[in-house]
């Protein structure tokens, strides 16, 4: 059996992340958060990525960068390289 995602961060219910998910423009953002979400109802990551059309380990290392920085972390980051034009 697979191991679930850790979510450490606790500032958001899975019925939050769900609100947050229907309040944002970012729809990679927002499927971002709707993974989460079925990962802290307790399914199973596998189960969570597949729903939510992604793979396992990339829920992982989306649960990795929300456990860091919140829900700005499920967004995506613009290249520093683009700021310089």
């Amino acid at each position: 059996m697979v191991a679930a995602v850790a979510i450490t961060r606790r500032d958001y219910t899975a019925s939050e992340l769900r609100d947050a998910a229907k309040r944002t423009n970012d729809a990679d953002a927002a499927r971002r958060m709707l993974a989460l979400a079925l990962v802290l109802e307790g399914k199973s990551r596998c189960e969570a990525a597949m729903t939510c059309g992604m793979d396992r380990q990339i829920l992982c290392d989306w649960a990795h960068r929300y456990n860091a920085d919140g829900l700005e972390g499920l967004h995506n980051r613009t290249c520093p390289c683009s700021k310089l034009t």
